[in-house]
């Protein structure tokens, strides 16, 4: 029994620190050192609600559907750092916003189950319950404000994005054009009898005229 208690303190516990610390990473805007630090605390948390999810039997004494929930939150989880490690932002975001909606409905419920060991307590002895729950959130703004001060503020260096080919048979960016050189009087072409100028005759092909007198 003693056991069962403290799978399921551990468990709540762990789950409150899910709750509270994901807002923190996605209200801030700098993806730094600090966002990657709380992360992986979430990530941590989010491991101990799942494994200490799988053994707790208090609602019908065998596997229900929070247990196929713990597990398929397990995945999400891990889908969600494998994601980031990608660089893939979008997918990171949607497992981890995902895992973490599933732990407030998880959470939603043990709350308002009745015969839960939350609602029992908070009607056999609230101020122990809002005693614990106090201390939780003392505990989550403690750790986020340490990060928050205590951790330099580094971002990852972003990857050089890669240089586009240009299309076959064009000149490069950097490639001068050579100009074509001047003709010179030798290299000029002849000009035809169309372009030459009005003159003699004889420029035509024509005979001179005879003169009279």
């Amino acid at each position: 029994m003693i056991a069962a208690h403290i799978v399921i303190a551990v468990h709540a516990l762990a789950g409150s620190l899910v709750i509270l610390l994901a807002p923190v990473n996605l209200l801030r805007r700098p993806k730094d050192s600090a966002h990657r630090m709380i992360g992986r605390s979430w990530v941590l948390m989010m491991y101990l609600v799942c494994v200490s999810g799988m053994f707790i039997y208090s609602l019908s004494g065998g596997f229900t559907i929070f247990h196929a929930l713990a597990i398929f939150t397990f995945g999400t989880t891990t889908l969600g750092v494998l994601a980031i490690r990608r660089r893939d932002v979008r997918s990171h975001i949607g497992n981890m916003v995902g895992s973490w909606l599933g732990a407030i409905g998880a959470g939603a419920f043990a709350f308002a189950a009745p015969g839960r060991t939350i609602p029992t307590l908070a009607i056999e002895d609230p101020a122990l319950l809002w005693g614990l729950v106090s201390a939780v959130v003392l505990v989550a703004t403690g750790w986020v404000s340490w990060v928050l001060l205590r951790v330099p503020d580094t971002r990852r260096p972003t990857r050089p994005s890669r240089p586009v080919a240009p299309p076959v048979g064009a000149p490069a960016a950097n490639t001068p054009v050579a100009e074509a050189p001047a003709r010179t009087g030798a290299e000029a072409p002849a000009r035809t009898g169309a372009e030459a100028p009005a003159g003699s005759l004889g420029d035509r092909g024509l005979p001179p005229r005879p003169r009279i007198g």
